[in-house]
């Protein structure tokens, strides 16, 4: 049976202090985001690109429909992540994202639940703790060591590591190291759980407070765009992009033989005149 692991945790560092930490970090990705959307203006580009469209409106479209269109953004993009192509990309992100979710959530309730409540009842929330962790670690470590490995994605040595890649990498350490802590601490592991302890609380320090150089507010602005764009499309002013060519398709190759058959996630279809949607990065 699965126990709060920072119930014994308590005996060394007060609930109090565990309790301050917890709510730094939310300060801290408050804070991050918001110095995120000055930096990049993320704000002022999606109010003018706003602007802009609404311009070439065709047509109103009313309050009841643009709640429906935000309705079915959080259903797709948002729950469902229907935005990825690549089946494999969009399972791993569903792992990771709601084992991120259930792992954050958990935490919160354990450690402001402290001290520990006794029965049965109090065995669940470690039990979906741990559970979180693993399921993060299921998808990151497929996106990590298989897909974005994979050439017909990014192409990257798994030990290739890029700033954009601190996001995706702090997460996994976080979540692996708490596992790796739980199961020690449970076995006495002493100085060793209290290695891995040190190295939990060092990734998920890393994940909240570097959201100005990861791609962490990338799932603030995702919904948002996504959102954007569907109301952009029911006005009619943007029509719904036409189905890029098949790069390998043979009168493709005929009209632009200067473009090799894959161009990856990131650069543009050049020569095309077209450029893809941002990619989608964890």
């Amino acid at each position: 049976m699965f126990s709060n692991p920072f119930a014994e945790l308590s005996a060394l560092i007060p609930p109090a202090v565990m309790q301050g930490y917890v709510v730094l970090m939310v300060l801290l990705v408050i804070g991050g985001t918001l110095l995120d959307v000055v930096h990049k203006k993320s704000a002022k580009y999606f109010f003018e690109k706003g602007q802009s469209l609404k311009k070439l409106a065709k047509r109103e479209v009313g309050g009841s429909q643009k709640i429906g269109l935000a309705v079915h953004t959080v259903a797709n993009e948002v729950l469902a992540s229907s935005e990825f192509a690549n089946p494999e990309r969009r399972i791993s992100h569903l792992f990771i994202m709601y084992g991120f979710i259930v792992f954050v959530v958990t935490t919160a309730i354990m450690i402001f639940g402290l001290p520990a409540a006794e029965g049965e009842a109090s065995a669940l929330t470690p039990l979906l703790w741990h559970l979180g962790a693993l399921s993060i670690c299921i998808g990151g470590y497929w996106f990590w060591l298989k897909i974005r490995a994979d050439v017909r994605s990014e192409g990257h040595q798994w030990y290739d590591v890029h700033q954009s890649d601190l996001f995706i990498v702090s997460l996994l350490l976080m979540a692996t190291f708490a596992l790796i802590w739980s199961l020690l601490q449970a076995a006495g592991g002493g100085v060793l759980a209290g290695l891995a302890f040190v190295i939990f609380i060092a990734a998920a320090t890393s994940l909240f407070s570097t959201i100005l150089w990861s791609k962490f507010a990338h799932m603030f602005y995702k919904p948002a765009a996504a959102f954007q764009k569907k109301v952009a499309v029911a006005d009619g002013s943007r029509d719904k992009l036409p189905d890029l060519p098949e790069l390998t398709d043979p009168e493709v190759k005929q009209r632009y033989p200067d473009i090799p058959e894959y161009m990856g996630d990131n650069p543009p279809y050049m020569g095309l005149g077209i450029k893809r949607e941002a990619p989608t990065h964890y």
